[in-house]
């Protein structure tokens, strides 16, 4: 009785829809504008299918064609937002909800079973690519706006935040043959299999809890990600940034692991910030280290616990002496080198006692599991292959849906 119920009073709603829309057909004058600066001249009435929430609906508005352009247009479906598209922006907007949140199919299936609204799988997916496609384009165009001066972001609302964390990772997303060619990768052929997604997440923190360990302030994380190159990414973070407030609070703090593109935007667009490794990979790197030397450390496991302890008091010096001290020779000299190199390079961004005094976060947790539950709960499922457009429309629409509502507060 329920879906009986609500069924008829769809068919209900969209006919009443259909009158509404019935009112205005759209019709303004002999000519118009055709948008390319030329007069396009009526032609007749047209009709126009449209899938809404309500079902489909038939839209009767007025047609113009453009004689120098040779192409028609209908101004009705500008004003209704269905230019081009089948389906309603309510509609659309729906579909790419759920298509952002589950492969097409389950979205189709979702859709069907509680709108009561009947779409194939194809259509679920171009629309929610679509539209994650405009998406990506309105939050680069925002972007530009702030980077030229041509729109200035609000001052965050009071009171202002303290700290500003900027965590960025990077996440290979499985991609189409065709999308990879040319495109070095880590198989035997030599061919990449995927291309990689760079995420920030952007979050602030004002206070501690009653050990001294930081909290992340309350719906501040912001997410934003893209295929493209890094120049790319780093315009949009560091719009982002403006955007979140960064001109105005205290400390600003770039989170990542040892990647060097990371750390070479950080350098060059943000350099008053302070940069912090994130001191789970340093473990590893360490657990890495100790492990090759094992075979010559009268003791592996007491070393190991010394060395761990020098890295929580960001004192690297030690661990390098201490790693040193062994006449190493062929393979495994190269190993420690190696393994070194890395804290060595990184030696500044590691001083963590000196960075939980200012009660500072030491992890890239909060990207990390971005990169877990905004790119690859979605996108690397078992079988998936992309293409760099549904790619980029799905990553872009799953970052708004993660974002909290109260870090959008504030855009330009």
């Amino acid at each position: 009785m329920e879906l009986a119920i609500r069924t008829a009073m769809s068919a209900l709603g969209a006919r009443l829809l259909e009158g509404l829309l019935a009112t205005d057909p759209g019709h303004r004058g002999p000519r118009v504008d055709c948008g390319a600066g030329h007069q396009a001249s009526f032609v007749a009435y047209r009709g126009k299918q449209i899938d809404t929430v309500l079902g489909p609906v038939r839209l009767r508005r007025a047609w113009y064609h453009c004689s120098d352009c040779q192409a028609g247009n209908a101004p009705r479906d500008e004003q209704l937002g269905v230019a081009g598209a089948s389906l309603s922006p309510g509609l659309r907007t729906m579909t790419a909800r759920a298509g952002a949140a589950v492969p097409f199919a389950q979205a189709a299936g979702l859709l069907a079973e509680l709108a009561g609204v009947s779409l194939t799988t194809k259509r679920v997916e171009r629309a929610a690519e679509a539209d994650g496609i405009t998406a990506a384009a309105a939050s680069s165009a925002q972007a530009k706006a702030i980077l030229t001066g041509r729109v200035t972001p609000l001052p965050p609302p009071a009171p202002t935040p303290d700290m500003l964390y900027l965590a960025v990772d990077g996440t290979g997303v499985p991609m189409r043959a065709s999308e990879t060619i040319g495109r070095a990768g880590k198989y035997e052929d030599g061919r990449a299999r995927t291309r990689e997604v760079k995420l920030a997440a952007l979050f602030t923190q004002t206070r501690l809890d009653a050990d001294g360990r930081p909290i992340r302030d309350p719906d501040s994380t912001s997410y934003l990600a893209t295929l493209d190159p890094v120049e790319t990414f780093a315009d949009l973070l560091q719009a982002e940034a403006r955007r979140r407030g960064a001109e105005h609070i205290r400390q600003l703090v770039v989170l990542g692991d040892g990647a060097r593109w990371i750390w070479n935007l950080a350098d060059a667009r943000f350099p008053a910030a302070t940069q912090i490794v994130d001191l789970y990979h340093a473990r590893e790197h360490l657990h890495a280290l100790a492990d090759h030397l094992a075979f010559i450390t009268p003791d592996p496991d007491t070393w190991l616990t010394d060395r761990l302890t020098d890295l929580d008091n960001g004192d690297i010096e030690a661990i390098m002496h201490a790693a040193r001290s062994y006449p190493l020779v062929g393979v495994k000299a190269t190993e420690c080198d190696k393994d070194l190199a890395y804290f060595e390079t990184n030696a500044h961004r590691m001083r963590y006692a000196h960075y939980h005094k200012l009660g500072m976060f030491i992890g890239s947790g909060v990207v990390e599991a971005g990169c877990k539950a905004v790119i690859g709960q979605r996108l690397k499922l078992s079988g998936m292959r992309w293409t760099t457009r549904g790619a980029t429309g799905i990553t872009t629409l799953r970052c708004q849906h993660a974002s909290s509502a109260r870090a959008n507060i504030g855009a330009a």
